[in-house]
């Protein structure tokens, strides 16, 4: 099992079967107790702590591509009170959606320039998770404003002013990226 421990205690069913751990022997490690199964074809050790975010954790897991962005980075850096139904992530416009039943995901589909800027990586219960920077984040909200509506994109703006530090260069060139900078100047020059 020093597999499952160089891997962070996270193994998905490809990686065992490449490993040459055969099936069988996962679902009785899984019966037995000592594995427990957190998502399709993702088991974990049974001894760990409990996942701090599992949502993250699985679709970054099962979706190694996909960035998570929008409402679900907002409530990842904790500037929005909204509580995300749906793990919102990016993927390249030409990408095949994935097919993953829990947690429920909304895929945007995002160009090269706009989807590779901003991501940050965060070390989430020994998975890397990819998340869009916080002024990238806002800057695809700006861009997404019609689908999200303006006052949870203002609320946001007001909330990453309270609790960071205004980083109003990063701002504008991920607004830029985005083509929203003629949108988002005049509620930056309200905001300093």
């Amino acid at each position: 099992m020093g597999l499952l421990q160089k891997k962070g205690g996270l193994i998905r069913t490809a990686e065992a079967i490449s490993a040459g751990i055969h099936p069988r022997s996962l679902y009785y490690l899984r019966d037995t107790g000592f594995l427990e199964q957190i998502s399709r074809g993702i088991y974990r050790l049974s001894e760990q702590e409990p996942i701090g975010n599992p949502d993250l954790v699985i679709v970054a897991v099962r979706i190694p591509k996909a960035v998570i962005c929008l409402i679900s980075a907002l409530a990842f850096h904790e500037i929005s009170t909204q509580i995300p139904h749906k793990v919102e992530i990016a993927l390249c416009s030409g990408a095949e959606s994935p097919r993953i039943d829990y947690p429920p995901i909304f895929i945007h589909r995002f160009n090269d320039a706009s989807l590779m800027a901003g991501i940050e990586e965060h070390l989430i219960d020994g998975v890397t998770v990819k998340v869009y920077s916080p002024e990238k984040t806002l800057a695809d909200c700006f861009k997404f404003r019609n689908k999200l509506g303006m006052d949870v994109v203002l609320e946001a703006l007001k909330l990453y002013k309270t609790r960071r530090k205004i980083n109003i260069q990063e701002l504008l060139k991920y607004a830029r990226i985005c083509r929203v900078e003629n949108i988002m100047k005049p509620y930056l020059e309200a905001i300093i």
